[in-house]
């Protein structure tokens, strides 16, 4: 399981070099660039110092993090849900992605022409929303469409179906996502073969000059205002910044974002809240051959968990050796672990944690 996030805003905003400099920043990153026509995609270490800490411990030389892959979707313009730009094309690009970072311009230079001929964070945002919702507006449509059938035979699930769906075209009339649209676990099913851009979890990037990364400035305010009124996530970041710690070797960069005033880059805080923002957390396995770095959901249970590094781990599961991270670096070894009466065997119900090292026995 991994985590794709898709990177959108208009043009000038500071999307390509955001993408740029992430996908260059992580430790083992790559890039896989396409024609223009087609997205960009980087793929990139999560950053877990546990990683490093485990591999001390176990004796490795290998250590494979978790990744996340970034989507630089380019084109998004006024009129994109009509194929201005490419638009349709792009569009598409953010269906496959489990969430979006959104970046706002939020800086003043005259050297890089706004789109729009000025800064205003809440009119970009509401370009990019609005073409959102138009595409999610064609799809409800079609959903509509399907529904009316039932509703010929006087099917009652039918009606409720449509009553529901013509609140959430109502919802979108006033230019409100579906991420807010008030609905039950039981009502989102309804709609869930829809998969409404305007539904996945979004993260606002406020792109801010250098000079303003600590105090913000009065576009970040806007974009906050807007985030919080959607309860949405935001972080400011400069791309700028950005840019030059990735040129930089990795056992400099900490010293450089200290000494700006930082204690993580906007890769580590948009890797970070991005797990928060859908569920995620990470489990491990670790031995002589490797230590790893597993994605799963909160909440997901062992046989789940196993399910990740094999499906025939889940198929087959018998158990699970579970130690708690925090009780390996303390011991210092798994064999302390396990005289300490702290190795537990766990079944089928056993809810994973985050940091849970973990080794599975199963049947093929």
């Amino acid at each position: 399981m991994g985590l794709r996030i898709g990177i959108v805003g208009l043009p000038n905003v500071g999307k390509s070099t955001l993408f740029n400099a992430i996908t260059s920043a992580g430790a083992q990153a790559a890039n896989f660039p396409f024609c223009t026509i087609e997205p960009n995609v980087g793929v990139v270490d999560v950053p877990d110092e546990r990683l490093w800490v485990l591999k001390e411990i176990v004796g490795t030389d290998k250590v494979i993090p978790a990744a996340v892959e970034f989507v630089d979707i380019a084109g998004l313009v006024k009129g994109a849900s009509k194929g201005e730009g490419l638009g349709n094309q792009f569009l598409s690009n953010i269906r496959e992605c489990d969430a979006i970072l959104h970046v706002v311009r939020c800086f003043d230079d005259d050297n890089v022409i706004h789109v729009d001929g000025s800064v205003n964070p809440k009119r970009d945002i509401e370009v990019i929303e609005t073409e959102l919702i138009f595409k999610d507006l064609d799809t409800l449509e079609k959903k509509l469409q399907r529904t009316a059938r039932g509703l010929k035979s006087g099917d009652k699930k039918a009606k409720e179906d449509t009553d529901l769906l013509m609140a959430l075209n109502d919802h979108f009339g006033q230019g409100k996502p579906v991420r807010t649209f008030p609905a039950t676990p039981e009502q989102k099913e309804v709609f869930a073969d829809c998969f409404f851009l305007t539904d996945k979890p979004v993260l606002y990037v406020a792109n801010v000059a250098e000079k303003d990364i600590l105090t913000g400035n009065n576009y970040v305010k806007q974009v906050k205002e807007i985030a919080d009124a959607e309860g949405a996530r935001i972080v400011t970041i400069s791309a700028a910044i950005e840019a030059e710690i990735a040129e930089l070797p990795m056992e400099e960069r900490k010293d450089f974002l200290a000494g700006l005033g930082l204690d993580k880059s906007g890769l580590d805080q948009i890797i970070t809240i991005g797990f928060d923002m859908l569920g995620l957390m990470t489990y491990f396995t670790a031995g002589k051959i490797e230590v790893r770095a597993w994605t799963i959901h909160k909440g997901d249970k062992a046989p789940q968990a196993a399910g990740v590094i094999h499906t025939d781990f889940e198929k087959g599961f018998i158990r699970a050796e579970v130690q708690k991270y925090d009780d390996i670096v303390r011991l210092k070894s798994e064999a302390a672990v396990k005289e300490a009466g702290l190795l537990k065997v766990e079944g089928k119900d056993y809810v994973v944690q985050d940091g849970d090292v973990m080794h599975f026995r199963f049947n093929v």
